[in-house]
Formats: C-alpha cells, structure tokens, sequence
C-alpha cells in the first residue's frame, strides 16, 4: 500500500527542500526524498550547494583568506605574527562541520514544517489516476503516491571524455573540496565560478596554480571591463591564465596528472601537476529517475523539458533548479521552488531572470545583475554607464582593500537600470541593493537621490549611479 501525498518532491538541495516548506505552509501533505549520505551513512540534505558546492567552498574561502591576511597584511594594522601555518586537516574538519551544521538545520526546517522525509533515491513507477507511485530505494523500500510532484534532482559536474574524475588525482568539485595537503603544482582545467574559487583557495595558500580556459576571452558571461580589472587582480595575485587552450591527453599517474595541450598560438605545450581540479560545467542530474516510465520529456542534454512556470510535459509533475533550463545557481532554484508550490496552490508564482544576481567569491569578489554593456550593444540598447573605483571609497580604504568598482548600466531615455556590475570588496552583498532597486524599475537617478551611509562601501553604488549623469561627488 502506497503512503499517499499531495506534494512529493524527489530532491532534497535548495531547490527541492524550499518546495517542500514552501507546499507545506500552503497546506498540503508534503513528502521530500533525498538520498545524499554523510559519512556514516545518514541524511545529509542540501544537495550539492550544502554538501560538495557554495557552503563547503565558502568556507574554505574563507579559510584561505584569513591565511592570506595573516601572512600578507596583519602588518599592516601593526599586527606582528611570526610562523603562521596552515593545517590543511582542521581547515577540512572545519569546513565539514560548517556542512554539518546546515545539513541539520534543514532537516531541523522539514521537521518543523511537517514534511516527511524518505531518505533513498526516488524513481516514477507509473500514472495512476491523476496521481503517481514513486518508488524510494533506501534501507527500507518505500512506496509513494502523490497528486503532484516536483523534480528536483540537481546536476553533476562534467567530466572530460575519457577523463573520470578519481576524486584523487583528477577532481571534480567534491574531490577539490577535500584535499589533504596543499598541493605544489595545481591544475585547473576551466575559468568559471568552480575553478577560480577552489584555485584561488589553494594558491592562497601556497600552491603554485594554472587554470587553462578554452575559451579566447576571460569570464566571457562578466561584463568587459570588470572581467579586465578581475583578470589583472588574479594574475597580480599569482594565478596563471591560460585563455584559448585546446587540452588533449591528460595522464595520472602516481606522481601526479601530465596534461597536454595546444596554447592560442597554436604551440604544443605540457603541464605536470600534482592535482588537476575540472571544471567545465554540469550536467543536469536525471539518472535513475525513471523518466521513461511515465513519459516524463527530457532535451538532448538530459534536462527535464519545462515551460515558463516550471510544468512538465505531464499533468501535476513540474520540476526546478540545476535540473531545467536557465542558470545553475542555488537561488534560482530558491525562487523556482517558491513559485511552483505556489502554482499548485492556484496562487501566482514566478521568477523573474532578469534579476537573478550571479557572484563569483573570489577576492576580489564579483557580483552582478541585469545586462553587461556587451549584450546592450549586441542588442542595439542605447544606454549610459557610470562606474566608481573603491580607490575613492573611504571604506574601502580603511579596510585596506581597494580594488575595483561598481558601474551601472541605465537606459539613455528614461534612465532605468538596465544592469549594474560590481568587481571589489563585499560585493555580494553590495549587489542586493541593485536587485531590489531592478525589480521596482528603478532609474539610476533613484538610488543617486537615495541616502547612503557613510562611510560605507555601499557609497560606491551611490556614486556609481550618480556617475551616469556624470556628477560623482568623490571621485
């Protein structure tokens, strides 16, 4: 006999566990299913971002920079420390608590909201009458019945043909999150969020790294000029770049991974490294779903075929997050979870694009929301820029980290921000501002009027605004 729901989300990361809260609050009989394991074989939900993405990372980011700061820049604040060192296995065991922590704390949400978890993998079964059986393959087999279910499966890193990750020698995300050592020659094969993170985390402390892109241009999705001023701060920093390689056989052996490879001049070249950190992207994850049981569409890459509201192909099944189309980032699948829980309710819920902010965590941080000034030109927008460095930030400067800025991007004839870029300290949190000030169609001309404190770095966006009519204050 089938344990019947209204809702059953096959998911458990930010997508699927914000669905089941959300579906819950609305009134429904909600069941989440996720079969990640910690290391003795329990639940560890949070999916990728918790487990092996954004929270591990961070922390080791954050790690890293406190290392950096000792070694490079205490004594500038008159801070004397002689011997810094880092251990490599407590910054890990601290990074796994930090996992820990917010595994529990989500089971601790679903608890609260009276969701029922089934910890296993689900995979469809059949349609039976307006509802579906789920199958859940874990220490004990389950069998679910529900009216409406919402895929949430996440995605997988990619790996090279003919190249598996070992998660030893040759690393996806999981595997560069769990280095024992720092290693003396990192390679890293792909210049996105992924590989500029975790190469920015070993080289800060002590790795000599090389990321090798294929593509001509550096950060080709980040605004022109921010990825210029991000390029010359990481090469400044040590990071060594390699724009417009074509890689071709890569070796692991037992003192470490050769990769061979074509640099843009066309010159056959090689690199020797101790690990080799992959990371070209991710692939929607519909393995072991079943999909085929029911008819449930999948496109050419394995992702769930959805229409703007995140329906499927079939009557009461929808899906969100890394799964469908559109960006891979945990907020996305935030925002898409609420809408659809909302949509089952017969309520409105939507996710607008347009205002999806993207960060990269590095230091400098870069953060942005809306169109680069590429993309307005490709689509023939007139539009008027103003940009202001945090060389002219009182806080910034006091912080001793002065590097970048913040430039908007507004319409030419009603001034409407049309996108606002930041490469420097906090921006992250700075990009906030510019998101709310976006979903009310804002002008550039509003958040000049708007009162900032001082001294703050959010100043910056102030100034930045007011340097589209060309009358900064400070700079």
């Amino acid at each position: 006999m089938s344990k019947q729901f209204d809702v059953i989300v096959i998911g458990g990361g930010p997508g699927g566990y914000i669905a089941a809260i959300r579906a819950a609050q609305l009134g429904f009989n909600v069941a989440c299913v996720d079969e990640w394991k910690n290391e003795k074989g329990g639940p560890a939900l949070g999916g990728t971002c918790t487990n092996v993405g954004c929270i591990p990372s961070k922390a080791l980011l954050q790690s890293s920079e406190h290392f950096h700061h000792a070694n490079h820049h205490f004594a500038e604040h008159g801070i004397e420390v002689k011997g810094v060192s880092m251990d490599v296995a407590k910054m890990i065991a601290r990074k796994d608590s930090v996992v820990k922590q917010n595994n529990d704390g989500i089971q601790y949400l679903l608890k609260k909201n009276k969701v029922t978890f089934f910890h296993g993998r689900a995979s469809f079964v059949k349609a039976v009458e307006g509802s579906y059986v789920i199958n859940v393959a874990g220490a004990a087999e389950e069998s679910l019945l529900g009216k409406n279910i919402i895929v949430a499966t996440g995605s997988n890193a990619r790996a090279l043909p003919g190249t598996p990750f070992d998660e030893e020698r040759i690393l996806s995300n999981d595997g560069a999150l769990r280095v024992g050592a720092v290693p003396k020659k990192l390679g890293v094969i792909g210049s996105g969020v992924i590989g500029l993170e975790m190469g920015s985390v070993w080289r800060r402390l002590g790795a000599d790294v090389t990321i090798l892109e294929g593509l001509p241009t550096f950060l080709g999705v980040v605004d022109d000029q921010v990825a210029k001023e991000a390029h010359k701060a990481f090469t400044k920093q040590g990071l060594k770049i390699e724009l417009g390689v074509t890689v071709g056989d890569i070796k692991s052996g037992k003192k470490g991974v050769s990769i061979a490879y074509t640099n843009a001049k066309g010159e056959a070249q090689s690199l020797d490294v101790d690990k080799l950190i992959i990371s070209i992207g991710r692939s929607p994850n519909t393995i072991g779903l079943n999909a085929e049981a029911v008819g449930l569409q999948l496109d050419e890459r394995g992702a769930i075929v959805v229409d703007a509201d995140c329906k499927t192909n079939l009557p009461g099944v929808w899906a969100v997050g890394d799964v469908v189309r559109g960006p891979m980032l945990a907020h996305k699948a935030e925002e898409e979870g609420v809408a659809v829980a909302e949509c089952i309710a017969g309520q409105h819920g939507h996710v607008n694009f347009n205002t999806i902010p993207w960060v990269i965590y590095t230091s400098p941080e870069i953060a942005w929301v809306g169109r680069t000034e590429q993309q307005l030109k490709a689509d023939g927008v007139a539009y008027k820029a103003g940009s202001f460095p945090f060389l002219a930030n009182g806080r910034a400067r006091a912080l001793g980290d002065t590097t970048g800025f913040v430039k908007f991007l507004a319409d030419a004839t009603t001034d409407e921000i049309l996108g606002v870029h930041i490469v420097g300290p906090q921006a992250s949190e700075l990009i906030s501002e510019a998101v709310v000030a976006m979903e009310f169609k804002a002008s550039a001309e509003d958040i000049a009027r708007i009162c900032h404190a001082h001294p703050s770095l959010s100043e910056a966006t102030k100034e930045a605004a007011l340097a589209v009519d060309k009358r900064t204050l400070n700079f």
